[in-house]
């Protein structure tokens, strides 16, 4: 039994010994719902998915912060140059960049713990294009970088999205489309799982075995698998600065973040996700694509995509409080610049 595994099953012991309820049961959504005032409540998964199943999600490592990439101004040096003058007061990358279909797109990790590769590789994928003048769309492979990156991590069990730049910068990673799209060199060999119980797809009850490495792609794809890779030329961090922040997404595009995730954010339907109520799940990586503010309070958010397909969530984003490092979303910001 790895590690991680055992972790979640000490921690659903204790849940159960604690008498708090379940994450998932109606009596857990009630508690939450009456305390979470900026952001509405509801169910994403079934009452039957697991506790465990939930905490595989969270492929943050403890250690990522040790591979933390060096910070932007270091990194581009004399290349750096602050182009934005004046910052406005909502951002959707969206909308600015609408020639890239990928910055709408929601990935599903399935049942394994590669949130740190997702983040990236959606990044990445965004990067390619907006940095090519929509000339080049490129759907980097996430199936590519759980299974090849050594010193990333540990694949499904957990990575470092530092580690995840860095080898793009280095090694190089093919593309590859989601589950079952038969899309790039290696699509995505993990399932989607079923959140509710009515679904079509299979249900979220084992952790997906990180895939095997091959450089070879699969069978009717014409192009080399080593042709195929495509690079980055600078990866870095961007420091714990609200504007830093802004200012690398509306010049360069998406990031990846990592924050803290905390059992109520299982429950986020809309609006701005604050911490209210529950135990940490663990350290969980995502796409940061812009910002805003919500409703007559003018409450400033985040504006991201996540990886648990788009029946979580506000059709697979959400919204959480910006400025005040809430759950830590503006200490790990990991981006780099696509070789084109």
């Amino acid at each position: 039994m790895n590690l991680l595994l055992l972790v979640a099953t000490a921690a659903s012991v204790a849940a159960l010994t604690s008498g708090e309820p379940s994450l998932l049961s109606d009596e857990f959504i009630e508690v939450v719902r009456s305390k979470a005032k900026t952001w509405t409540v509801g169910r994403n998964f079934d009452a039957s998915v697991t506790e465990g199943h939930i905490r595989r999600l969270m492929g943050v490592h403890p250690d990522a912060h040790k591979f933390a990439l060096p910070d932007k101004r270091e990194v581009l040096g004399d290349l750096y140059v602050n182009s934005v003058d004046e910052l406005p007061e909502e951002f959707d990358s969206r909308k600015q960049w609408p020639n890239c279909p990928t910055i709408g797109e929601i990935r599903d990790q399935g049942s394994c713990g590669s949130c740190w590769a997702f983040g990236a590789v959606e990044a990445m994928s965004d990067r390619v294009c907006i940095h090519s003048g929509g000339k080049v769309n490129f759907h980097f492979s996430a199936d590519d970088l759980v299974s090849c990156c050594h010193t990333c991590g540990f694949g499904c069990n957990g990575g470092f999205p530092g580690a995840a730049w860095s080898y793009w910068t280095r090694k190089g990673i093919v593309s590859g489309g989601p589950y079952g799209s038969n899309q790039g060199c290696r699509p995505y060999e993990i399932s989607p799982c079923e959140h509710h119980v009515n679904g079509t797809r299979p249900p979220c009850a084992h952790g997906g075995r990180t895939p095997k490495c091959s450089h070879v792609c699969q069978s009717g794809y014409t192009v080399d698998y080593a042709k195929d890779k495509h690079f980055g030329s600078k990866s870095y961090s961007v420091r714990r600065n609200v504007r830093e922040i802004q200012e690398e997404i509306m010049t360069n595009g998406p990031v990846e973040g990592a924050f803290t995730v905390y059992e109520d954010l299982i429950l986020y339907k809309d609006g701005v996700y604050q911490h209210e109520h529950g135990k940490e799940l663990g350290g969980h990586a995502i796409r940061i694509l812009g910002w805003g503010v919500w409703g007559e309070e003018k409450i400033p958010y985040w504006l991201i995509g996540n990886s648990w397909n788009t029946d979580w969530g506000d059709h697979g984003f959400f919204r959480i409080l910006r400025g005040q490092d809430h759950c830590g979303i503006e200490s790990s910001i990991s981006a780099g610049l696509p070789k084109l």
